[in-house]
């Protein structure tokens, strides 16, 4: 399987696949590159309907321009577990595309992705602020964005510090305020209903994205409740080789 960086080749198949509709588990086969690369490759170039590759191709030239120029930091601490920190590395910045590419903003989702990633599923603003290299004032601003949509919450630490936790039940937590929003959207548009008048069209249409969105906000939240054991579930174990019968 070659390694190394996309060529601009490589970029045009990428964009005649998306153009076909293709997987990207499709695209990666036919270029013989793993599924993450492709993956990370359209989410930071625009998405698959924005995405194009002589812009990708001259953004990633400009991006790595702007490393090698950047003075080195401080070498990367080791991973537990044994890992692998440049696999450790791409994933996080797999998983940080992905999330922009489901509508989180950049910052947040690379907040998110650090947080969803450590062992504790804790971090307080600096030790994120220092493993993204940004500033106090941006790990804030994505938390504050983060903990009203449910996916983290905070907690105390030593002295007046705060810790920014990501539990367990986080997906289930953030589909319910999912639903809520929507049921808010529900709300205002029958409330439209009545100040526009039962009989026009404009009311007819409110009337319909309240119905549709009504049925959506109680599907998600009756989903959400029946999956949420599956959270606290831990997965069965597979042992490596049967185990021996005993002897007779």
């Amino acid at each position: 399987m070659p390694g190394g960086r996309l060529t601009q080749q490589e970029r045009q198949q990428i964009a005649l696949g998306l153009a076909d509709g293709l997987a990207y588990a499709e695209i990666a086969r036919r270029l013989d590159r793993p599924t993450s690369t492709i993956t990370r490759e359209v989410m930071r170039n625009g998405g698959p309907t924005a995405y194009r590759a002589d812009l990708a191709h001259r953004a990633t030239e400009h991006r790595t321009r702007r490393r090698q120029a950047a003075p080195r930091g401080p070498k990367a601490p080791p991973q537990p577990e044994g890992r692998d920190a440049e696999a450790v590395r791409e994933y996080e910045e797999t998983f940080t595309t992905v999330l922009m590419g489901s509508g989180m903003p950049k910052m947040m989702s690379r907040v998110m992705a650090c947080l969803c990633m450590t062992d504790s599923g804790s971090l307080t603003a600096a030790e994120l602020a220092r493993h993204l290299q940004v500033s106090p004032a941006s790990v804030s601003k994505a938390i504050t964005f983060l903990d009203s949509q449910g996916f983290v919450r905070r907690e105390a630490d030593e002295g007046r510090r705060e810790r920014y936790v990501v539990d367990e039940d986080v997906w289930y937590q953030s589909m319910m305020a999912s639903a809520r929003a929507i049921a808010q959207v529900v709300g205002i548009a029958r409330q439209g209903v009545g100040v526009l008048g039962p009989g026009s069209p404009a009311a007819a249409r409110l009337e319909n994205v309240a119905r549709f969105l009504d049925f959506v906000s109680e599907s998600t939240a009756r989903a959400a409740e029946q999956a949420r054991d599956i959270l606290h579930t831990k997965p069965e174990t597979i042992p490596d080789s049967p185990t021996p019968a005993n002897p007779l």
